[in-house]
């Protein structure tokens, strides 16, 4: 059964057809499929990205029509890939272990039928779901995780807790389900996480360009060596974004906020940039807390993180189709 939106009006991202998860004819034939994960449960600071999901849907100007045409890559990723939206997994606070189960079941149940999950947070812990289901179908370690965030949520505990959004990139290699040497993590800073955690990401060779190399280094170079290392002995990519990873002068609403991060322009090209570039098998987009915005900023964000990582997405099938594609005039957005 579709369970439309927990938290506000039944609607879908930007008015794509809405479908049954439980009837898989509806949704099969699908490039990508939107998956709604409203869950805050495992925040440590400020709530509301239950209300992420909502507003990750209908923040636009535009018509709620289905169509997103794309000036940089001159296509249509809403039509191209035949976006559907499976509405929200039920995720009720305060029954966190129950709430990631169901989540990964959905997840899985995508794709392994060859559509590509978005999952729209809701806060990181649901990552856990997100990458452990798109594992089960590509299989297990061969998937290798890019990581857009200010944090690198990979504590042992959060408040005595294993679930929270300060550990699941910690449970995800702990169980295997991605490795340590291909998590790459983009956008790093601030006062968090302390020496011990630190010592534990190295043991795993987790590789993290903390902001002060990207400052340095510039992103199109960290890019390069990201990309790289993701496609090296893994079949697939999943792109995690918490919009926390930019600054918060241009993304106030969310809970976690830490000042320094990348602009909101720099986040799209790289987003843009690994769905043409990379086999990403599935993305989600968390921390959105409408709560916490102003003017809606956040939510306008989160919405167009989706849609360039779906129109990177249909640009790679259209140009492995030997269809003509539209080069990006950025040099930082070009296909290498």
């Amino acid at each position: 059964m579709r369970i439309g939106n927990l938290y506000g009006p039944d609607a879908t991202f930007l008015g794509v057809p809405a479908a049954d998860p439980d009837v898989v004819s509806e949704w099969s034939t699908a490039g990508a499929a939107i998956i709604g994960a409203p869950f805050d449960g495992g925040t440590s600071h400020r709530p509301g990205c239950r209300f992420g999901p909502q507003a990750i849907r209908v923040t636009d100007y535009l018509p709620h029509d289905g169509r997103r045409p794309s000036l940089a890559l001159g296509l249509d990723p809403l039509v191209s890939l035949g976006v559907v939206d499976l509405g929200d997994v039920e995720m009720p606070s305060g029954e966190t272990e129950k709430s990631l189960a169901a989540l990964e079941a959905r997840v899985t149940s995508v794709a392994q039928a060859g559509v590509i999950p978005i999952i729209l947070g809701g806060d990181h812990t649901i990552a856990l779901s997100d990458v452990t289901g798109v594992a089960r179908h590509v299989g297990w370690g061969r998937v290798s995780v890019i990581h857009f965030d200010a944090h690198a949520d990979t504590g042992d505990t959060q408040m005595g807790s294993l679930y929270g959004h300060g550990t699941p990139m910690r449970r995800l290699i702990e169980s295997g389900a991605c490795r340590g040497d291909r998590f790459l993590q983009i956008g790093l800073r601030g006062y968090w996480p302390e020496p011990v955690t630190l010592d534990w990401m190295a043991e795993q060779g987790m590789r993290s360009f903390e902001m002060s190399e990207v400052v340095q280094r510039g992103l199109d170079d960290v890019l390069d060596e990201a990309i790289f290392l993701a496609m090296n002995d893994c079949d697939a990519v999943f792109l995690s974004i918490d919009v926390d990873v930019v600054d918060p002068g241009s993304a106030p609403g969310t809970g976690t906020p830490e000042p320094g991060g990348l602009t909101g322009r720099q986040l799209l090209d790289a987003v843009r940039r690994i769905g043409m570039e990379a086999p990403v098998a599935g993305v989600d987009v968390v921390e959105v807390s409408p709560p916490y915005d102003h003017a809606e900023i956040t939510a306008y964000l989160g919405n167009r993180i989706v849609l360039e990582a779906l129109g990177g997405i249909a640009w790679r099938r259209q140009k492995k189709r030997g269809e003509k594609t539209r080069e990006p005039a950025d040099p930082l957005l070009k296909g290498r």
